[in-house]
């Protein structure tokens, strides 16, 4: 007598969900040759059904209300693509609460309600699975959860936005502002129509919400988390940053250090010959620092439609195996039952170096007048360049600092910003040596 299948309900039907759809089309028969028994997606719930997706539908059950989807008694799974944390929340808590287990590519869900959704899928015995919210195919998740569960986190340094990365990538290599890049971006599929959640950090601090969450027990929400985009970075800041053994990504990183936790997302200063200063295009790349395990890598695609569909499939296989053998909850969704209580250092507490650029008048004593504040702040001058001269004129004046503390930076900046001979917002950008 063959295998009863396992029935899987997909909600979402864009390009990640019809990039599940191609993938449980195409390596069906090997899917169901790993789990030993049938693997059946039954219906498909979107608001736009028309449209021609490139893949043949007839097999499954269409419609507009995910209602039907969840609650269908035979689906045991559903996968969650709506995107947002509104209509995506209702749905997700729906099929919870029915006993259904989820899988999601949803970090803004998880980031802003990933507690809610946790203790929900424990009350009601069902079980949640979200690997390609972070790194598209990379399995850093899993690794954090299981693979390094015996070890403390120490620090974590992770390229999780393809698009920003693709764009650093174009402007060091071609030389063009990041305007022209951003077009190129857009014109090859790499950036969205409207990009400003990839390109503002969001995206970013969406995934680091929940690589807290596994690497150190915590729930951070994201706007707890000091974030800037790659909007201002120009060609100079990629030149100069070049010839001193630099280059710019914007990072995401946390660390446990001095009884807390430091975590932000910006445009970096990361060393060139490091490997994460060497993850090039449209690349993710994920460094984990265990205190016993050290430096663990994970490098990969990190968005695309096939790769992310990858890693739903790979938890919905794994979830659908766990319900055949009756077990459910066989690791929590942090890989630990309990949050720590342990604070998120505030911004201004935060130490580190820093690149600045100023745009100040060729005029004497500007350079003294600009070293005396940040002097004055307790900031010292690890190396200066005045990249060029023109009389009256504007010119970038270049400064690495020593290690400085975040508040006494922003103090002396806003001192500097009133000093008549600086004609423009100063440039920071945090260097990350340790790399």
């Amino acid at each position: 007598m063959p295998e009863r299948p396992v029935y899987v309900g997909l909600l979402g039907l864009g390009t990640i969900g019809t990039g599940v759809v191609r993938l449980l089309q195409a390596h069906g028969p090997r899917i169901d040759e790993r789990l030993g028994f049938p693997l059946r997606l039954k219906r498909i719930a979107d608001i736009e059904l028309e449209r021609d997706r490139g893949v043949p539908l007839d097999s499954y059950a269409l419609t507009q209300d995910w209602h039907e989807v969840v609650d269908d008694p035979e689906v045991e799974l559903v996968i969650e693509l709506i995107g947002g944390d509104g209509v995506a929340r209702s749905a997700v808590l729906a099929a919870l609460k029915a006993g259904k287990s989820v899988v999601t590519a949803n970090k803004a869900l998880l980031a802003h309600h990933g507690p809610e959704i946790y203790a929900c899928a424990e009350t009601y015995g069902s079980d949640i699975a979200f690997e390609a919210s972070v790194g598209g195919t990379i399995p850093v998740l899993r690794a954090l959860r299981e693979g390094l569960c015996a070890d403390r986190i120490d620090a974590l340094h992770g390229i999780v936005n393809g698009t920003c990365n693709f764009i650093l990538s174009e402007m060091e290599e071609r030389g063009e502002t990041y305007a022209a890049c951003l077009k190129r971006a857009q014109d090859l599929g790499f950036a969205e129509a409207d990009p400003s959640f990839d390109v503002n950090g969001m995206d970013s601090t969406h995934k680091l919400c929940i690589l807290l969450g596994l690497a150190f027990g915590l729930h951070v929400l994201p706007e707890a988390i000091p974030t800037d985009g790659i909007e201002c970075v120009t060609p100079l800041d990629i030149e100069y940053a070049e010839r001193v053994g630099f280059r710019i990504k914007l990072m995401a990183i946390a660390k446990e250090r001095d009884g807390g936790v430091e975590a932000w997302v910006s445009p970096t200063m990361i060393p060139r010959d490091s490997v994460l200063g060497r993850v090039g295009g449209a690349m993710n790349a994920i460094e984990v620092r265990g205190s016993m395990s050290g430096p663990t890598l994970y490098y990969g695609a990190g968005a695309g439609s096939l790769p992310t569909a990858s890693a739903i499939v790979a938890d919905l296989m794994e979830l659908a195996r766990a319900g055949r053998c009756g077990v459910k909850r066989r690791v929590p969704p942090l890989g630990t039952p309990v949050l720590r209580e342990i604070p998120l250092r505030r911004k201004e507490d935060l130490e580190g170096e820093y690149y600045l650029r100023f745009s100040a008048l060729d005029r004497p004593g500007v350079l003294s007048h600009i070293a005396g504040a940040l002097g004055e702040h307790g900031i010292s001058i690890a190396s200066l360049l005045q990249l060029e001269r023109h009389a009256s004129e504007a010119v970038p004046v270049v400064m690495m600092t020593h290690p400085a503390k975040d508040a006494a930076l922003r103090a002396a900046l806003a001192e500097i910003s009133h000093m008549g001979d600086v004609l423009a917002p100063t440039q920071v950008i945090p260097v990350e040596r340790e790399i």
